[in-house]
């Protein structure tokens, strides 16, 4: 793979020229900028930049002030290469939190081995319902730890929507849910996107977050995408090298609480 040049075409697609995530959010370019607004239980952020040292600060401040006033939380998805180099400093100092560094990883569909099946006594149900909605917010919150209503609102708007967009699939041992992911798949970009993923702690180890990649990427191939992308953790990463993925740049999600 040329690191160099899918970055840039990760940007291109993914940033630049980025499409609402969900049917109730839109997305702007103001000057430097490219932001989504979404919903209030949406996501609400920057997604990327094109930023110098002389217009960094008024740029931050004209979304602080923007969002502000929506009476939105927001997100600045901050990337390890993006301009200036001393954009994170500049976010704390606006009174933005970092949230744990991820790395972007990219793998080419057809350079991966996608026979991975979850172990005995585990099965993958496609979610298409609120039932199944529930079922991926309560893997999210035990996984995680985190409150899954965010997530609830966003997977269940794009399912009612434009169900073509997402594919979300929890793993089931018996009737109890016990990992789940998700993937976004917008229209003309080359590269889906998967999200989620996470496995309650009794369950991990076992394989199942590899077979939910590749049930994911599988659907992704068919669909005629050509890469998928990951925000990797710490802990997801080494799973993903073994898989065929490669590290492209890092990403930090800067928080902006009112």
């Amino acid at each position: 793979m040329d690191h160099v040049a899918v970055l840039a075409l990760f940007d291109r697609d993914m940033r630049e020229g980025a499409r609402p995530d969900a049917p109730d959010a839109r997305v702007e370019r103001v000057g430097k900028v490219v932001r989504q607004v979404g919903a209030e239980r949406g996501w609400n952020g920057v997604i990327w930049s094109d930023l110098d040292e002389a217009g960094a600060d008024a740029a931050i401040a004209e979304q602080v002030r923007y969002f502000s006033d929506l009476g939105r939380e927001f997100e600045w998805k901050l990337y390890g290469h993006d301009k200036p180099e001393d954009l994170g400093h500049r976010l704390r100092t606006a009174g933005f939190t970092a949230e744990p560094e991820e790395t972007l990883m990219v793998a080419e569909l057809g350079d991966l081995t996608l026979d991975a099946e979850p172990p005995e006594g585990v099965r993958l149900l496609p979610v298409t319902d609120r039932a199944g909605v529930d079922l991926v917010a309560e893997v999210h919150e035990q996984a995680f730890g985190t409150d899954g209503t965010r997530l609830r609102h966003q997977l269940l708007a794009q399912l009612t929507g434009d169900a073509d967009t997402v594919v979300a699939v929890v793993a089931l041992a018996g009737d109890a849910p016990v990992s789940a992911a998700r993937m976004e798949l917008l229209p003309g970009t080359r590269f889906a996107g998967l999200w989620g993923g996470g496995t309650v702690e009794s369950w991990r180890g076992r394989g199942i977050y590899r077979a939910l990649v590749a049930h994911r990427a599988r659907v992704a191939a068919e669909r005629g995408y050509r890469y998928v992308q990951v925000d990797a953790s710490s802990q997801s990463r080494p799973i993903l090298a073994r898989l065929g993925f490669q590290p492209l740049t890092t990403t930090t999600p800067y928080v902006y609480t009112r």
